[in-house]
């Protein structure tokens, strides 16, 4: 497959995905969207891969939606009704079949991070940042627009709805380490470290229970919505499935037989 906008390359059963547009910072435009829909979806349904890693090239990891693009207003509509039928059909998508991977997904971030770029890295599970990235929210106080692509559903609950207002009201630059205290990301390490730590992390996931870590993930989101009672449910099915699996089969044997499990994804 041949690609206008990303670097996509496989390492073992990990699939390397690069935002590759890197005289704009990665702005996401329409070809990004759908190649990034599309590679989600193979990855989806390809089982040796077991792992994604998200980066960008050059010195950001994605400035946001590229404004510089021209919008479509519908017959008859407005510009924003063109806005909103192209995230309701396009961006969504894209951000939904990241999030909802059934594999981990790593976020190495390399540079800055904006507006919607944000709420990319925040789709994945893992985000590592370098210690000169920054988080930025510039959708208010710089555009007069909602902040989108999730952040609005991430930011909050991950620091708190005070944190999140301020990020979005004032646009303020929120440093890789701070945005680590914060809790709005896993790690922050030096830059020269940033893919080496990312890409033993994302090795590391991709040798292990892939479809548990898949439950894992879907049992964290819907805690979200649900109540005590409900979660213990939903995860007792969720074991359900976790037992029937090779891995969970090979991980409790490895367990009695006091070594090192090797799983298959399976």
């Amino acid at each position: 497959m041949t690609y206008e906008t990303l670097l996509v390359e496989r390492r073992g059963g990990v699939a390397q995905i690069t935002l590759n547009r890197p005289e704009v910072l990665n702005a996401l435009n329409e070809p990004m969207y759908r190649e990034l829909s599309r590679t989600f979806d193979d990855i989806a349904a390809d089982p040796a891969v077991r792992a994604v890693l998200l980066t960008g090239a050059g010195r950001a990891f994605c400035s946001g939606a590229d404004l510089a693009r021209p919008r479509q207003t519908p017959e008859g509509g407005t510009l924003g009704d063109g806005v909103a039928e192209t995230m309701h059909s396009l961006i969504n998508p894209m951000v939904a079949r990241i999030a909802a991977l059934r594999k981990p997904v790593v976020a190495a971030v390399n540079g800055v991070v904006a507006g919607g770029g944000v709420g990319v890295a925040l789709a994945c599970d893992i985000v590592i940042a370098a210690r000169s990235a920054s988080f930025i929210q510039v959708f208010g106080p710089n555009l007069g627009i909602v902040p989108d692509i999730g952040c609005t559903w991430a930011v909050p609950r991950l620091v708190g709805r005070a944190r999140a207002l301020g990020l979005a009201l004032l646009g303020e630059r929120l440093p890789a380490e701070k945005a680590a205290d914060w809790g709005l990301i896993w790690a922050a390490v030096d830059d020269d470290r940033l893919m080496a730590e990312a890409e033993a992390v994302a090795d590391r996931l991709a040798a292990g229970p892939t479809t548990g870590f898949g439950l894992i993930k879907r049992a964290l989101l819907a805690s979200e919505g649900n109540d005590f009672e409900s979660q213990l449910a939903f995860e007792a099915e969720s074991q359900r499935i976790a037992f029937n699996t090779h891995d969970t089969m090979e991980g409790v044997a490895a367990f009695l037989q006091k070594r090192k499990p090797a799983f298959t994804g399976a």
